[in-house]
C-alpha cells in the first residue's frame, strides 16, 4: 500500500477509499521490527480482535514496536521513494548491459520492486541466483570484491528483486556490478 502510494504521488486513502478492509506491514517497507494495523468497519475489526485472542495472538507493553512503526510511518515517503529511485537504478543498469541473457522491461518498474527476465544462456532462474549469491575465488580475484546478491526466482524466466530500507545505493551499484559480472562469466 504505501509503496503504491508513494509511486502513485497519492495519500494511502486515496488508494484504499472502496476497500472494506485493510492490512498495513510495519515491518516490510517502513522497517519497524515487526507490527500492523487493521482497518475497517468497527465489527470487523472487534470479530479480528476476538480471533486473535481466541488464537493466543497479544503483546504486552508493546510501545517500543508501536514508536518504531510511527518512526517508519513518518518517513515512509522519503524512505520508500530512495528504494524506488534505487530499484530504478538497478533496473536501468540491466538495460544497459545490453546482454542476450537478461532484460528489464524499465516501463514495469514503479516501485521497490523489479522482475528480470531470463533467456538465453541460464539454465533456469535459480540458477542465475545462485551465482549472484555465491562469491568465488575468481569474483574476489577479478573485482577484489565480495558481493553476495539475493534475488527469488519467481517464474520459470523470471527472477524477482526487491529494495527495502536496509538496502542503499551503493548496495544498489554493487548488485549491478555483481550481475553484470556474473553475466559476463555465462558468456565466455
Amino acid at each position: 500500500l504505501m509503496n503504491a502510494a508513494v509511486a502513485q504521488d497519492v495519500e494511502p486513502a486515496r488508494i484504499t477509499q472502496h476497500c472494506d478492509s485493510v492490512s498495513l506491514c510495519f515491518s516490510k517497507g517502513l522497517g519497524a521490527p515487526a507490527g500492523a494495523v487493521l482497518a475497517g468497519h468497527r465489527e470487523f475489526v472487534a470479530e479480528a480482535w476476538r480471533v486473535r485472542k481466541l488464537l493466543g495472538g497479544g503483546m504486552r507493553q508493546a510501545g517500543v514496536l508501536a514508536a518504531a512503526a510511527r518512526l517508519g510511518l513518518e518517513h515512509a515517503e522519503a524512505t520508500l521513494r530512495r528504494d524506488h529511485d534505487n530499484a530504478r537504478h538497478f533496473a536501468e543498469g540491466i538495460q544497459e548491459l545490453n546482454s542476450p541473457l537478461c532484460s528489464v522491461n524499465l516501463t514495469t518498474v514503479e516501485t521497490n520492486i523489479v522482475m528480470v527476465s531470463i533467456r538465453g544462456g541460464w539454465a533456469s532462474p535459480a540458477e542465475l541466483c545462485e551465482h549472484l549469491r555465491a562469491v568465488s575465488e575468481e569474483e574476489l580475484a577479478e573485482t577484489g570484491q565480495a558481493v553476495s546478491v539475493l534475488l527469488f526466482p519467481w517464474s520459470a524466466h523470471t527472477v524477482r528483486a526487491v529494495w527495502h530500507r536496509d538496502v542503499s545505493a551503493r548496495d544498489t551499484e554493487l548488485a549491478k556490478n555483481k550481475l553484470e559480472f556474473v553475466a559476463r562469466k555465462c558468456q565466455e
